[in-house]
Formats: structure tokens, C-alpha cells, sequence
């Protein structure tokens, strides 16, 4: 790795960035339909769209693999990192790649499993929480989009508040506020189902 810590700082934030914008959901969805997915469904480069078009086979590989954008760039950060900010801010650039992503004219996914990635590597057991957190808020108000907007925003102060300190707290808001920002998009969309098959939007 290059020694001279603001070139390292700049290739790691590159390699967050880059590698969130590899969108396995369009890759694998043009490999076995030949189309898409942004062009059916909820228009998004998600797992659930993939399901929608291609099978749960392929939704949970394209899970798999945007976890896996949020885990590998945010580890390769905490060994190589010459700032901690550097581990964060790598988190969120994950995210944003995989939202907008530079590859696909930056109308990616919406960054959930990305984010739950960068949270998983630093804590396990916490980014459960967050999840059940989401969960939670979504069967109260009934609305995935604006559940992940509220979760955004408020995660990393619950873990403050849990006694949590340190780069979870820093990659939680950083990440947490790029899917705030990335939901709104869907804030007015209407459901079907929680999840699936969504409603035209408004």
C-alpha cells in the first residue's frame, strides 16, 4: 500500500466509492433476463427488484454481493487507514457508489445491504440491532422508504445512547445519512406489500 497517508486516504476513498458501484443487480439480472432491472418493478437496482424479475435465487446472490460492497472496502480501510476518519467516510462512499453508481449513469440501488455491511464488520451483534430497529419501524408506520429515512437518521445516536462510542457510532451516521438522503426518493411511494411489489409512485 502507497505510504504517503493523504494518497492513501484518496485510493481508499476510491476503492469505497468504485467498488459500491459495481451493480451486481444489474449485472446478474442482464445475465439470466437480458434486461434491466431498473427498467421494471420499483425502478431501483435492488435485491428486491432482482427478486421481482429474476427469482429469490438470484435476489439473495445480489444480497450477498452488496453486503459483501459495504464489508471488503470498510476492512481493507481498518488495517490501512491513516486517520480513523478515513474508516467512515470509506463506509459511506460504499453506499454512495452503490446509489449512484459511476458505472451504470448513477442510478444504482438504495444501499441498505452496503450499508449493513460496513456496520456488520465493525460490530456484528449492533448491526442486528439496527436491523430489528428498521424492522420495527416499518411494521409501525407501514412504509419501507420512510422506516429507512427515520432508521438513517436515528441509529447512531441510539448507539450513543446504548453506551456505544468509537468508528461505530461515525460509520453509523455516515452511512446513515446517505440512506436518508437516498430514501426520500421514495418517500410519497405507495405499497402493496411491505417490500414487494410496489404501487405505481404518485
Amino acid at each position: 500500500m502507497l505510504q504517503h497517508p493523504i494518497i492513501t486516504t484518496i485510493a481508499l476513498c476510491l476503492l469505497g466509492y468504485l467498488s459500491g458501484s459495481v451493480s451486481f443487480s444489474i449485472l446478474i439480472t442482464k445475465l439470466f433476463k437480458g434486461v434491466d432491472v431498473r427498467d421494471g418493478g420499483s425502478g431501483h437496482a435492488t435485491t428486491t427488484n432482482t427478486i421481482r424479475q429474476v427469482g429469490w435465487a438470484a435476489g439473495g446472490a445480489v444480497f450477498l454481493l452488496d453486503f459483501l460492497k459495504g464489508v471488503l472496502p470498510v476492512y481493507i480501510a481498518t488495517i490501512f487507514a491513516p486517520y480513523p476518519w478515513v474508516v467512515p467516510v470509506v463506509g459511506a462512499l460504499a453506499v454512495t457508489g452503490h446509489c449512484w453508481p459511476i458505472f451504470w449513469q448513477f442510478k444504482g440501488g438504495m444501499g441498505l445491504a452496503t450499508a449493513g455491511g460496513g456496520i456488520f464488520l465493525i460490530n456484528p451483534l449492533y448491526s442486528l440491532i439496527g436491523v430489528g430497529i428498521l424492522v420495527a419501524i416499518m411494521l409501525m408506520i407501514h412504509h419501507s422508504a420512510r422506516a429507512a429515512v427515520i432508521t438513517g437518521i436515528i441509529l447512531a445516536p441510539v448507539y450513543y445512547f446504548l453506551g456505544m462510542r468509537g468508528v461505530l457510532v461515525w460509520i453509523t451516521a455516515a452511512v446513515g445519512t446517505v440512506i436518508a438522503i437516498r430514501f426520500l426518493i421514495d418517500w410519497n411511494r405507495q405499497y402493496r406489500e411491505l417490500w414487494l411489489d410496489r404501487e405505481q409512485q404518485a
